[in-house]
């Protein structure tokens, strides 16, 4: 049994997967939509829990978690699945159709086609008693949002595994992901003084004028060479025209491939003093997702898929991009982590988002055999 068999079985399944995949994605669960996250967690239920392995539930405030164990030999590996979308509800004309090769519909590719794919690979293992390793797997319902609720249960779960993989789509160009950005969230605020603009603007000290001069100096600490970028991306201040600003705030948005970086712009934002004399700074916030770096480990792990992929016909590249995922979590942990092995597809958190129908079969498979592997 091997890569090719996989493969014709998915494809001869390709219309059941469709179908699940349409049921899945009809279901709309934006993150912090608790009716449309228990709609989406009752799909999961009703698709996993019929499979191996025993389905468990925790309640959280950003909505159901649930964990699938599956028995099976050594460590488990985790697979990492989250089930919230970024569109609201009726962001789309319709929440699911098919367009020529494309099915589109929100959260169809980020990432609720990696998890159908998921289905299919693991009952395909049951239907043709394939051995496979011990598998946990978490279904999050606030990946979209940071994880909150779910990063610390994802850490537990990676401290016991052996190798991690995550569920999100490939690279635009249909790699594997081995490498992510950190994602740093900050508020830089100037606080002066109010006074009448008209009558004694003199006994005021203007926090927004502070705050222009902080603002070059944050975008001073990028390091585009090394792909660092900090985007002070939204700004808020003031109270009226004829009111000297008492209070200025922006938000930073910090994107890093090393952590070494994020502890360079960590320190040079600490160090950020005022300008105007009688303004105070204050900064808060920090690092949301530590960076994603490949290690020998997780790069072996890539190997394994890569020369999988290539008995499907696929020729997969170890991808980096900026944005991050729950593997971050895990790969800051030490645990060998590979990321992108959904669906292929685009258009990522746009209205446009959609997965490559013909392409379906190839990955279903790929993912399938993978876990045959480890």
């Amino acid at each position: 049994m091997g890569a090719m068999e996989s493969l014709r079985w998915m494809e001869a399944r390709l219309p059941e997967i469709l179908k699940d995949l349409e049921a899945f994605v009809r279901r709309e669960s934006p993150s912090g939509d608790l009716e449309g996250l228990e709609a989406a967690a009752r799909f999961l239920e009703e698709a996993f829990g019929p499979l191996e392995g025993r389905l468990s539930r925790k309640d959280t405030p950003a909505g159901p978690v649930l964990l699938l164990k599956r028995e099976g030999e050594g460590a488990p590996v985790l697979l990492l699945c989250h089930y919230d979308t970024v569109h609201p509800k009726g962001s789309f004309p319709e929440p699911f159709r098919l367009e020529r090769e494309k099915a589109i519909g929100p959260g169809v590719y980020d990432m609720k086609g990696g998890i159908i794919a998921l289905l299919y690979a693991l009952r395909y293992a049951e239907a043709t008693g394939r051995r496979l390793p011990a598998l946990e797997v978490l279904f999050t319902p606030d990946e979209e949002v940071g994880s909150p609720e779910s990063r610390p249960l994802i850490e537990a779960a990676a401290k016991k595994a052996r190798a991690v993989l995550v569920l999100e789509p490939p690279t635009p160009e249909g790699h594997l992901k081995v490498a992510r950005k950190g994602v740093g969230l900050y508020r830089l605020r100037a606080i002066g003084k109010a006074a009448h603009q008209g009558v004694e603007p003199e006994k005021g000290v203007n926090a927004i004028l502070e705050l222009a001069h902080q603002v070059l100096k944050v975008a001073a600490l990028e390091d585009r060479e090394k792909g660092t970028t900090l985007g002070p991306n939204r700004i808020r201040g003031g109270t009226a025209t004829n009111v000297v600003a008492e209070e200025a705030e922006v938000e930073i948005d910090l994107r890093a491939w090393t952590l070494e970086e994020v502890q360079r712009v960590e320190e040079g934002l600490k160090a950020l003093k005022p300008v105007l004399p009688g303004a105070r700074l204050v900064l808060s916030g920090g690092l949301n997702r530590p960076p994603m770096e490949p290690t020998e480990a997780s790069l072996a792990l890539f190997a394994k898929a890569r020369a999988i992929g290539e008995a499907l016909g696929l020729r997969l590249e170890p991808g980096r991009v900026g944005g991050g995922s729950d593997g971050n979590f895990t790969a800051a942990l030490g645990v060998p982590t590979l990321d992108g092995l959904g669906l292929f597809g685009g258009d990522a958190h746009q209205k446009t988002e959609y997965v490559v129908v013909p392409e379906i079969p190839r990955r279903t498979a790929l993912l399938a055999e993978l876990l045959a592997a480890l």
